[in-house]
């Protein structure tokens, strides 16, 4: 799933030691606002240094959040875990349009195709 929005806040990293493996292990969680008319947020967590690390978020950046959601089960109750797989930055001057449509327009005038003007006849008629 992906989920666009502006970064509005950094929580602490988070680090230990995998007692079954003995690796060292890296986590942080981010939340994200959407620019909505009735705005959502959204806790998310990139675990892994490397990862932390190629993504490089930090809080004011607008960024489009690809993530999976899984549940897990701890004395009875429940719980979901938001994991982000990939963060990419987002030109904040594309808000309102959707990813796709931000890619298809030309970036420059050059680029654009020119519209096509109406064919104009002598007749009157409409067909």
């Amino acid at each position: 799933m992906d989920l666009q929005g502006k970064v509005i806040a950094e929580l602490p990293e988070k680090s230990g030691v995998s007692e079954r493996s003995g690796k060292e292990w890296k986590t942080q969680s981010f939340v994200i606002e959407t620019h909505e008319a009735y705005p959502h947020k959204m806790a998310f967590d990139v675990f892994g240094a490397d990862r932390l690390e190629r993504f490089g978020i930090q809080v004011g950046q607008e960024v489009l959040v690809s993530f999976d959601i899984d549940a897990h089960e701890y004395q009875g109750r429940w719980f979901n875990s938001i994991r982000a797989f990939d963060v990419r930055l987002v030109d904040p001057a594309t808000l309102g349009a959707k990813p796709s449509e931000a890619k298809a327009q030309p970036e420059t005038q050059s680029e654009a195709q020119p519209t096509a003007q109406p064919v104009q006849s002598n007749d009157d008629l409409p067909f």
